[in-house]
């Protein structure tokens, strides 16, 4: 049996509460007055992804709504439950305008609140709401939690950074914002009235709220998936996603032992503190197509741990099976673990059984390498073939470029 939402009717939004994943109601006027973030937070109005009581020019936010849709491809917003992170891509989303010079001033909004929260003026930060579209159709929206700019483990750098995109052969800026949903299950409605009256830390105030004021305290909501084995489903990408992956699949179709070397790079992008990293001889693989070093630690006192990793440029209808998977875990000694990419899918059965048994393999599939490419910038098909022309150009192409890893060719 599916999973039942609680739904808070239009007529009620207005005196609502503000519950974790909780879906509130669109009207039925068929205009932009059925929009519930207007009636369930007055103030906000009823378009755009930022919304906000104040104005941020004149730097008087009361409270601030994160809307996103999820159907951004070239903007993929994103909620880690397991560490309470969300990942938010500002405003700036074409050529000819500065970072901070948008309609909404969103990216404004976005850089004076990692500012304060990094100086001795967070009392100064709106609090964030995180909505999101609740389902393909209609006005409905699902609240997502309460955000705090910023996180635990995460450097200022890490929080707020302005990064580079193209469309169409021209550059921009955008801002890529990391916020921690704090452990509030629910937001009263007595509160949010003291918030659009000036008075944030009032009686009713949350208290993780108040502890990240006062004390820069993160007190974040963890909450560990209870899903074991994805889907099929899961595991291969939207629409536009598996355009990529064809393209993917086509760029390696006549030589497919190349895409191990596209495997490390993906992996790479996944997992930073990766360090030396070697394509194994064809000849002898031992069942592994690279072997590297996962590097802990600060620093100055690095402790290597070893993995093993095989790649497999897979068409989406082939699943990767119990064969290549065993072979894997048969490779993988006292101490490391192993990666397993491929532009396909996991049979279930596979994956059960690595998960039952503990095996320490981590799979990579079809869905994983689409989240990873768009949250590089790597958006749609055009972005991604120039970087394989550049990156694992063909043995007759003069001008592509290295990968800077060994030569896998016997």
């Amino acid at each position: 049996m599916g999973v039942v939402d609680h739904v808070v009717p239009f007529a009620g939004l207005a005196t609502a509460d503000l519950v974790l994943d909780a879906v509130y109601a669109g009207g039925s006027s068929g205009n932009v007055r059925d929009d519930p973030l207007a009636h369930l937070l007055p103030g906000v109005g009823n378009q755009g992804g930022f919304r906000f009581s104040g104005s941020p020019t004149r730097q008087n936010v009361r409270f601030a709504v994160l809307f996103t849709t999820g159907n951004q491809p070239d903007w993929p917003d994103e909620l880690d439950p397991r560490t309470g992170i969300f990942t938010y891509y500002g405003d700036n989303r074409h050529p000819g305008t500065d970072l901070h010079d948008t309609p909404r001033r969103g990216n404004l909004l976005l850089r004076d609140a990692f500012g304060w929260n990094r100086s001795a003026s967070r009392a100064k930060v709106p609090p964030f709401f995180l909505f999101e579209k609740a389902s393909p159709a209609g006005r409905n929206v699902r609240f997502r939690g309460l955000l705090a700019p910023g996180g635990a483990t995460l450097t200022s750098d890490d929080e707020l950074q302005a990064i580079w995109r193209s469309t169409r052969g021209l550059r921009f800026q955008n801002y890529r914002a990391r916020f921690t949903i704090l452990d509030v299950p629910r937001v009263t409605r007595e509160w949010i009235a003291d918030l659009a009256n000036g008075i944030p830390l009032s009686v009713n105030c949350p208290g993780p709220w108040r502890a990240w004021v006062e004390a820069n305290t993160y007190q974040p909501l963890l909450a560990p998936s209870t899903t074991i084995v994805r889907s099929t489903a899961e595991q291969q990408p939207d629409a536009a996603g598996k355009q990529i992956v064809a393209t993917i699949h086509q760029h390696f179709a006549s030589r497919p032992h190349d895409f191990e070397a596209c495997g490390v790079e993906i992996w790479r992008m996944m997992a930073p503190s990766t360090g030396i990293c070697e394509l194994t001889p064809r000849s002898r693989d031992g069942g592994r197509d690279a072997v590297g070093e996962y590097l802990l630690g600060p620093a100055s006192d690095r402790v290597a741990v070893q993995f093993a990793l095989e790649a497999k440029c897979y068409t989406m209808t082939h699943s990767v099976g119990v064969k290549e998977v065993a072979r894997l875990i048969s490779r993988i000694r006292h101490r490391q673990f192993g990666v397993f990419v491929t532009t396909s899918y996991f049979n279930p059965q596979v994956y059960r059984e690595v998960r039952d048994d503990a095996h320490p393999i981590i799979l990579v599939c079809a869905r994983d390498i689409i989240d990873t490419l768009r949250s590089h910038g790597y958006g749609d098909v055009q972005a991604v073939q120039a970087w394989l022309d550049h990156r694992f150009p063909g043995p007759n192409d003069p001008n592509g470029a290295h990968t800077g890893l060994p030569d896998a060719s016997p």
